[in-house]
C-alpha cells in the first residue's frame, strides 16, 4: 500500500486558475464485444505435423469405435485403432478435455471461446456447439457426465486474495439452463479439488482432493508423502469420505463401465503409476509404470493427470503417456501404442516486442512521489531523485523545478503543507544516521529538525493550527537498520520540537480533519480497510468508513468530504458522521459518489478550501473541483465532464549519469556473445559508459591518457541480464542510500535486472536514482505492480479493451515498458491486454500459474515471454513445433521451477551457501544462515530443474530464446545457479552464458545496448579470474564488475574512487533486529501478492 499524503490547507476561497487539464475524448462508439476466436491484430498460420503430443486428455466412445483427444487447444477424433486424426473443434479458442456422453450422442468439453473456460456441449460429429456454464470469474473445466447423459459436472475455480484458488464440483443440465447445483464445498481457499467422475450407477461421484495440512498452498511439495486423496460423494446421503489414500497420493479416479474397478494415478518413488483398485476387495494393482509426471507437486486446476478412459468391455484402459496414446490390457498389463497423426495449422498473433533505449543521454523523471499542491493552489511540492522540489503553478503550466533544501547527505520524503501555506513538513533518511522529521519554509533553506532521536519516520501532517505534527514510525531490519524502531505507531510532537507522545500502536496515514484535537487514520478490521478517528491521547475511537478494496482514505480539511483510492482509481463522496461505519466502494450505493480519475490516481490531497480533490499519476498533476463531480453542487455544469486524460506536467528531464575518461582492459580472454566469438588476449576500450573499441591485442589502439588495466589471465564476459528478478527496493517508501541487495547483485556480475512484480513507486523511484547516479545499482527495469487476476485491492479489472488500455497507460506513465499479466483468469482478458500493449508499444511478460494449457494459449496470443516453467516434465513435438514458430521467449526460472522440487534447494543441499565468499560480504548473516544451514535432501532422480533445463535446451535448439531468471531467491548468486542448472540440462558452457547475457537482452528488446561486448554497446561487463568455458562453475570467481563504465573490485569498491561505506549490519557497535519480524518475512519473494 502506498502511503498517500493529504494536505492540510486553510479554508480559502480561490479560483485555482493553475489547473488546465485535457478532458477525456467523448463520443466514442461502443466497443464491440471481444471475440476470442478473432482477436484484433495481425495473425498468421503455422503448421503442426506430429505423431506425439503433450498433456493430452482423451476418451473412448461408448460404442468402443473411436478415441477423442485434445492437442494444442483443438479436439480430434480417430478410430480406436489409431490413424489420421480428424479435427471436430478448432480455431483460436482453446478447446480441451473432451468427454463422450454415456449414450454416445454428445461430447462435453472445456472451451474459452466465450471469453473464459466454461463447460460446453457439441453433437458427436462436432456440430452445434453450445455453452453449458456461463461463468466470467469462477471458471469451469474437467467435464464429467452423469450416467443418464442429462447432466454435466465440472470443477469450478474459486480464488480469493491469491490466484492459487480452490475447486468445487458443480452440476449443470446439458441444455445450459440454470446457474448450476453445488455438489461439494471447498475446504480451504487455496487447496485444489477436481477431476470428478461418476460410478456407472450414478450414486457416487469420485474426485481428487489435495489433503496436505493447513490452508495455504505450497510449492515444491514432497510427492513421497500423501499430497492428494480420492474422495467419494454419496449422492443419496450427501456424505463425503476419503476413498483412496496413502503415500504417493491418489488422483484422476476413473471407474470402470461395470462399476467393479477404479483406475487412478499414484506416485511411486517419484514415478507416476497407473493403478487399478478392485472395489470389492480393495486390492490396488499397479498396471503401468511409465506415465508422465503428474501435477501433484504444483497447481493443477485443469487436472492432476490428463483424463483417460476404459474400453466398454472393461478389459483395457486407454491413456496418454510418453507423448503417445497407450492401450493397456488390465489383466495381462500388456501395452500397445495407438498411433495417431495430426496434420493441421494453428493461427498465432505476432509477438509483442519493442526496442528499449536502455541508457539515453537524458531520461524523463516519471516517478513523482507525494506531489502536494499548496493550499491556495499556487505551488506544488514533490519528491524526485531523492530530494524535494517545488514548482510554481500558473495557468495550467508548472514553472521551473527548484530544490527545496540545499543538503546532500540524506534523502527527503513525505512532504506536506501547513494549512497557511507557509511551511512544509517532511521526513529524511540517511543509512547511517537514520531519519528525522523537519520543517522548512516554503521559500526553502535548511530544514529544522523537530524530532530529537533518530528513527524511521513516515507520513507527517500539520494540525490545522500548525502547532502539532502527527506522524507514523515503522521498523525494518532488512534493507535498513532496525535501530530506534522498538515502538512503531502513531505519534504527535510539537512543531517547536520536544518529547513525542504516542497516540496509538497501530494505523497508518494519520491526518487531521477540521479540528486540532482529533486525528483520522486508516486501519485493518479483519479483511476490511477502515477509516477511524481518535483523540490525541488515542482514546474515544470511532470507526467511520469500511471498505473491501480501498487502499487509502483522504478526508477534506472541512471534514465534509472523503476521497479514497480503490483498485488504482480515485473516488469522492460526502463524509457524514453516523455513529456507525458506512461502507464505501467503487460500486457502493449508500451515498452519491464519483470516480474522478480516468486511469489511476495516487497521493490524494485537497485544496485548502475543500472545494477540489487533487492527485497525481506519474509526472502529471490533476485537480477536479467538486462542482464538476456532483450535479447537486452549486455551479455544476449541465453535463459533468469526463475525467481528464492529462494533467499538468510536473516531471522533468535529468542527465543519465556516466563516468568521464577512458578505461582500457588489456590481455583478457573476451567471450563477447557475438555469435560464437571468443577473442584471446583481447583489448576493450571504454569511453565514458560505452565500448569504443574491442578486439585482439594489436588490432586496437589504446588512446593516449587512458587508464590501462592489465587483465592477463582473466576472462571478460558481458554483464548478466536477470530477466526475472524479485527483491526489496525499499520499505515504507524509504529507499536506502546503499542497498546491500544492489551491491550483492553487482558483486555477482548481474548488471541488468527486470523485475516482473514490485511496488510501483519504490522500484521506479529506485531505478531513477540509479540512472541519475545517486545510488549504485544494476540497471533496474520492472513491470511494477502486476496486472493481477485474483480478488485483492490491487486487482486489475479487465472487462474490455478500454480497461486493458487504461491499465497499461497508468503503468507506462510511471516508467514501465513491460507489464505482467498475472493469472488473469479469462482468455479474452489476456488477449485484450495484448492488444493494448501493441497499441502502446509495450511488452507483456505473463505468468501462466503452472498451467500448461494457459502457457500454450499465451504463445498463440503473442506474449513477449512465458515467465516460470511450463509445468510438464517433458514437452513433446506439438509444443516444440508451435513454440518455435512464435517469437515468444522463455524464462523458466529453474530456481523455483513449477512441477517439482525447486532448483534452489539443490544448491543449498550440495554447496555451503552460508560460506560463499561474495554472498557473505553483502547479506546479513542471520538472514543467510536461516535459509542455508539446514538444507533438504532430494534424490537425484527427483531433481525437477534438470528436466526443465533439458526442455529449455530443446526449445533453444529450435530457435526459442531462453534466458535466466533467478527470482530473487539468493541475491546475485541465484543467477549463477541458473547458468549451472542450464548446463546440467544439456547446454554447453557457452550456451549457458548466452542464456545469461544476450538472450535476456534480446527477449526484452534491449540487445541494441546490452547483452554482448560490441562497439557502441554499454560498458556492462564482468571480469572473471578463471575461464568459465572450461568450468562453468568458475562463473562466480569474479575479480571486477563494470556497470555503465564504472569499474568495481571484488569488494564493490570503485576503482579510483572512495571505498564503499559499511552496511548497517557491519557495525562493530552491534545491530538491532526488527521486533515485528519484518526481516524474516521479507526473506523470500512469494506469489501471494496480497
Amino acid at each position: 500500500m502506498k502511503r498517500i499524503l493529504m494536505t492540510t490547507a486553510a479554508a480559502l476561497t480561490v479560483a485555482f486558475p493553475a489547473f488546465a487539464q485535457t478532458p477525456a475524448a467523448g463520443g466514442a462508439e461502443a466497443t464491440p464485444k471481444w471475440d476470442v476466436q478473432n482477436p484484433i491484430g495481425a495473425q498468421r498460420d503455422v503448421n503442426i505435423n506430429v505423431d506425439e503430443g503433450t498433456w493430452m486428455a482423451l476418451d473412448v466412445s461408448p460404442d468402443g469405435r473411436e478415441i477423442i483427444f485434445d492437442l494444442l487447444g483443438d479436439i480430434y477424433v480417430m478410430p480406436i485403432g489409431g490413424g489420421e486424426a480428424r479435427p471436430i473443434a478448432s480455431g483460436v479458442a482453446w478447446d480441451m478435455q473432451p468427454r463422450y456422453s454415456p449414450d454416445g450422442r454428445f461430447i462435453a468439453f472445456t472451451s474459452d471461446r466465450a471469453g473464459g473456460d466454461n463447460l460446453w456441449v457439441m453433437d458427436r460429429d462436432g456440430s452445434n456447439p453450445r455453452q453449458v456454464s456461463s461463468e466470467t470469474f469462477r471458471l469451469l473445466n474437467s467435464p464429467a457426465w452423469t450416467p443418464d447423459s442429462q447432466f454435466i459436472v465440472g470443477r469450478k475455480h474459486f480464488t480469493s486474495s491469491r490466484s492459487l484458488g480452490a475447486g468445487e464440483m458443480w452440476m449443470y443440465h446439458r441444455s445450459g439452463g440454470g446457474s448450476g447445483v453445488q455438489l461439494t464445498e471447498r475446504r480451504t481457499q487455496q487447496k485444489d479439488t477436481g477431476e470428478p467422475a461418476f460410478s456407472p450407477d450414478g450414486r457416487y461421484m469420485y474426485f481428487s482432493d489435495e489433503s496436505t495440512p493447513g490452508g495455504v498452498f505450497e510449492y515444491s511439495k514432497d510427492p513421497n508423502t500423501q499430497l492428494y486423496v480420492i474422495r467419494r460423494l454419496d449422492r443419496e446421503t450427501g456424505e463425503i469420505k476419503p476413498f483412496v489414500t496413502g503415500p504417493g497420493g491418489s488422483v484422476r479416479p476413473t471407474p470402470s463401465p461395470d462399476g467393479k474397478s477404479l483406475a487412478f494415478v499414484r506416485r511411486d518413488r517419484y514415478q507416476s503409476v497407473l493403478y487399478v483398485m478392485d472395489l470389492e476387495s480393495g486390492r490396488e494393482t499397479p498396471i503401468y509404470d511409465a506415465l508422465d509426471r503428474d501435477m501433484q507437486e504444483t497447481w493443477a486446476i485443469h487436472g492432476v493427470y490428463p483424463g483417460f478412459a476404459w474400453t466398454p468391455d472393461n478389459g483395457s484402459i486407454v491413456i496418454w503417456a510418453g507423448g503417445k496414446i497407450r492401450r493397456i490390457d488390465v489383466a495381462s498389463k500388456a501395452v500397445s501404442e495407438v498411433p495417431f497423426r495430426v496434420t493441421d495449422t494453428r493461427r498465432v498473433q505476432e509477438t509483442a516486442r519493442f526496442p528499449v533505449d536502455v541508457a539515453p543521454a537524458q531520461f524523463d523523471v516519471k516517478m513523482i512521489r507525494w506531489a502536494q499542491t499548496s493550499p491556495d493552489g499556487s505551488k506544488v511540492v514533490f519528491e524526485a531523485l531523492g530530494n524535494l522540489w517545488v514548482r510554481d503553478l500558473r495557468n495550467g503550466v508548472a514553472g521551473t523545478p527548484r530544490r527545496l533544501t540545499r543538503q546532500s547527505d540524506h534523502f527527503e520524503l513525505y512532504p506536506s503543507w501547513s494549512r497557511d501555506g507557509r511551511s512544509i513538513v517532511y521526513t529524511t533518511w540517511n543509512d547511517e544516521n537514520l531519519g528525522s522529521i523537519r520543517v522548512v519554509p516554503v521559500a526553502g533553506g535548511e530544514g529544522r529538525a523537530i524530532t530529537t532521536n533518530p528513527g524511521h519516520y513516515l507520513e507527517p501532517r500539520f494540525s490545522p493550527d500548525g502547532q502539532t505534527v502527527v506522524y507514523r514510525t515503522s521498523s525494518d531490519g532488512y534493507l535498513r537498520s532496525a535501530m530506534w524502531s522498538r515502538e512503531p505507531g502513531i505519534y504527535r510532537v510539537s512543531v517547536r520540537g520536544g518529547e513525542p507522545v504516542k497516540i496509538t500502536d497501530s494505523g497508518a496515514n494519520p491526518q487531521f480533519g477540521a479540528s486540532n484535537d482529533r486525528i483520522f487514520l486508516s486501519a485493518r478490521d479483519g479483511e476490511k480497510r477502515v477509516l477511524k478517528s481518535v483523540n490525541l491521547s488515542g482514546e474515544d475511537e470511532r470507526t467511520h468508513l469500511s471498505s473491501e478494496w480501498a487502499a487509502e482514505f483522504s478526508i477534506s480539511p472541512d471534514e465534509r468530504w472523503i476521497a479514497w483510492t480503490e483498485r488504482f482509481n480515485a473516488y469522492v463522496a460526502p463524509f457524514v458522521p453516523t455513529g456507525r461505519p458506512i461502507t464505501v466502494g467503487a460500486d457502493a450505493k449508500a451515498l452519491p459518489q464519483t470516480r474522478v480519475t480516468r486511469d489511476a490516481g495516487e497521493w490524494l490531497h485537497w485544496s485548502g478550501d475543500s472545494s477540489r480533490l487533487q492527485w497525481s499519476m506519474g509526472p502529471e498533476l490533476f485537480s477536479r473541483p467538486l462542482s464538476e463531480s456532483f450535479a447537486f453542487m452549486d455551479g455544476a455544469p449541465a453535463d459533468l465532464p469526463k475525467p481528464a486524460e492529462h494533467g499538468i506536467k510536473i516531471g522533468f528531464s535529468a542527465d543519465y549519469a556516466r563516468p568521464s575518461g577512458v578505461t582500457v582492459l588489456t590481455g583478457a580472454r573476451l567471450i563477447t556473445m557475438k555469435g560464437e566469438e571468443v577473442i584471446e588476449d583481447g583489448v576493450v576500450v571504454v569511453n565514458g559508459n560505452r565500448i569504443e573499441a574491442i578486439g585482439p591485442r594489436g588490432s586496437v589502439t589504446v588512446p593516449a591518457g587512458a587508464r590501462v588495466m592489465d587483465m592477463s589471465g582473466k576472462t571478460i564476459i558481458p554483464g548478466l541480464v536477470d530477466a526475472h528478478w524479485h527483491g526489496r527496493m525499499g520499505s515504507d517508501e524509504i529507499i536506502p542510500q546503499q542497498s546491500w541487495v544492489n551491491y550483492a547483485a553487482l558483486a555477482f556480475g548481474v548488471t541488468t535486472l527486470h523485475d516482473p512484480s514490485n511496488d510501483n513507486s519504490e522500484i521506479f523511484a529506485h531505478s531513477e536514482l540509479a540512472k541519475a547516479g545517486r545510488v549504485v545499482a544494476p540497471r533496474i527495469f520492472s513491470t511494477g505492480t502486476i496486472l493481477y487476476g485474483a480478488a485483492t485491492p490491487t486487482t486489475a479489472v479487465v472487462n474490455n479493451l478500454d480497461d486493458a488500455r487504461s491499465h497499461l497507460r497508468r503503468m507506462q506513465a510511471i516508467g514501465a515498458w513491460s507489464v505482467k499479466s498475472y493469472n488473469q483468469p479469462r482468455r479474452d482478458q489476456r488477449q485484450q491486454i495484448m492488444q493494448a500493449a501493441r497499441e502502446l508499444g509495450m511488452m507483456v511478460v505473463p505468468e501462466g500459474g503452472s498451467l500448461y494449457h494457459a502457457n500454450m494459449s499465451m504463445l498463440v496470443d503473442g506474449h513477449t515471454t512465458i515467465e516460470h516453467s511450463v509445468p510438464v516434465e517433458r514437452m513433446y513435438d506439438d509444443a516444440v513445433q508451435l513454440w518455435s514458430q512464435t517469437g515468444t521467449a522463455y524464462t523458466p526460472t529453474l530456481i523455483v521451477g513449477f512441477g517439482g522440487a525447486w532448483g534452489e534447494n539443490h544448491w543449498y543441499e550440495t554447496t555451503d551457501v552460508w560460506k560463499d565468499p561474495i554472498l557473505t560480504q553483502y547479506v546479513p548473516r542471520r538472514i543467510l544462515d536461516s535459509r542455508s544451514r539446514r538444507p533438504v535432501k532430494t534424490p537425484p532422480e527427483e531433481l525437477n530443474h534438470i528436466s526443465i533445463a533439458r526442455e529449455s535446451k530443446r526449445l533453444m535448439d529450435q530457435g526459442v530464446s531462453v534466458q535466466i531468471g533467478a527470482h530473487g531467491q539468493r541475491e546475485g548468486l541465484g543467477a549463477h545457479w541458473e547458468l549451472w542448472m542450464f548446463e546440467q540440462g544439456g547446454m554447453s558452457a557457452h550456451e549457458s552464458l548466452r542464456v545469461g547475457t544476450i538472450n535476456g537482452a534480446r527477449a526484452l528488446g534491449m540487445d541494441k545496448d546490452i547483452g554482448s561486448l560490441e562497439v557502441g554497446k554499454l560498458a556492462d561487463l564482468v571480469v572473471l579470474n578463471a575461464n568459465p568455458l572450461e568450468n562453468l562453475r568458475d562463473s562466480t570467481k569474479i575479480g571486477y564488475t563494470m556497470i555503465n563504465g564504472r569499474l568495481f573490485d571484488n569488494h564493490m569498491n570503485e576503482v579510483g574512487g572512495a571505498e564503499r561505506k559499511p552496511f548497517w549490519f557491519e557495525s562493530e557497535d552491534g545491530q538491532a533486529w526488527s521486533a515485528s519480524g519484518t526481516a524474516s518475512a521479507a526473506e523470500t519473494h512469494t506469489h501471494t501478492h496480497d
